[in-house]
């Protein structure tokens, strides 16, 4: 085996390792359990191996109830977008799905109240370093514009959208799936008609490439 792909495949296994000893600290998280109306469910879903990261907003009101992501009408588009079965989606060595806030925060007047900040602040930069075989991170919504892009994000979440080339092959920002932005959606066709399918094909590429264990 080449000497670099021995160094990963070293690496992959001392991040699951880290991982599981990580996951059980994040499932009991209560930091902001006085913000929480619902109080803490942290929803993740995490392995070593996955090769394409979503970085969402934060778990709705069915995921809290359900524990599991994206099951639910953003969930079909999103998987829609990316040309992939539920199957595929949900295998975790596949996708791994780290929101900017790990629990549901509530309903605000028009759609959900903003992620809290304490899981990026206390947990992201301790989890995304054991996803070392990520390939592309699909960035869901202004918070995580914000996070992952800094000072290279866009005055306007379309605008950043639009300059999604700035930051291809590894990170592609995006609007969120839910059914709230079907407006946006019909007054940005191109995102779907002309951008949609450079990323099916690029998440398509990627699947089929060999993981090393």
């Amino acid at each position: 085996m080449h000497s670099h792909l021995a160094y990963k495949a070293i690496k992959t296994s001392q991040a699951q390792q880290n991982l599981d000893l990580l996951l059980p600290k994040v499932s009991l998280c209560n930091i902001c359990e006085h913000k929480l109306p619902l109080g803490p469910n942290p929803i993740v879903q995490l392995n070593a191996k996955a090769k394409i990261l979503i970085a969402s907003q934060a778990p709705g009101s069915i995921a809290h109830a359900s524990g599991v992501p994206f099951k639910d009408k953003s969930g079909e588009r999103l998987r829609a977008w990316m040309g992939l079965s539920e199957a595929e989606f949900f295998n975790p060595e596949n996708v791994a799905i780290l929101p900017m806030g790990f629990c549901y925060p509530g309903r605000a007047k028009s759609g959900d109240l903003p992620p809290t900040s304490e899981c990026a602040e206390v947990w992201r930069n301790k989890l995304l370093p054991l996803l070392p075989n990520i390939n592309i991170s699909l960035l869901i919504g202004a918070y995580a514009h914000k996070w992952h892009l800094q000072a290279t994000q866009k005055k306007t979440l379309t605008a950043t959208v639009q300059h999604w080339q700035d930051y291809w092959p590894t990170q592609f920002p995006m609007p969120h799936p839910s059914p709230r932005n079907n407006v946006w959606l019909s007054k940005n066709a191109w995102f779907e008609t002309d951008i949609i399918p450079i990323l099916q094909q690029r998440i398509k590429t990627i699947l089929q490439s060999k993981t090393i264990v």
